[in-house]
């Protein structure tokens, strides 16, 4: 199976002067743990995971004040969408990181994570989520 049919290809952009606050903000209401910063003054593009967010409130500092660009990893590893899995996987492995940006043409077009990856090679996942779960009751 290849990148392109596992990636997500819905990506939350952003700019460096938006704050930890602002950042997370979007990937909490998009559901993801990742957002691809671009920046137009340098023409580089970035990652700022939810990792980067909870370091940062870590160490005590304000994500009001704090930006996209201070967080941001730009020594990037991508990937392309005819990869396979298995070299997204050791890609990921490798870098310790959980998400990689897919790029076609120099243009960001999706977005690959660990757990896309894992959706793909456990197939019968989805059919144990589709099928009813007995209700637990505390005693």
């Amino acid at each position: 199976m290849l990148v392109r049919d596992a990636m997500s290809t819905l990506v939350l952009t952003i700019g460096p002067a938006h704050t930890l606050r602002q950042a997370a903000r979007l990937m909490s209401a998009r559901r993801v743990g990742a957002a691809v910063v671009l920046d137009p003054d340098t023409c580089g593009i970035g990652i700022l995971t939810e990792r980067d967010v909870l370091n940062s409130l870590g160490r005590g500092q304000n994500p009001d004040f704090e930006t996209a660009s201070a967080h941001t990893t730009t020594d990037v590893v991508f990937a392309g969408p005819a990869w396979t899995l298995e070299d997204a996987a050791d890609a990921m492995s490798h870098g310790g990181f959980r998400h990689l940006i897919v790029l076609d043409h120099d243009e960001p077009v999706g977005i690959v994570s660990v757990r896309d990856i894992i959706r793909c090679w456990a197939p019968g996942r989805r059919r144990a989520a589709a099928a009813p779960v007995a209700e637990f009751t505390a005693p």
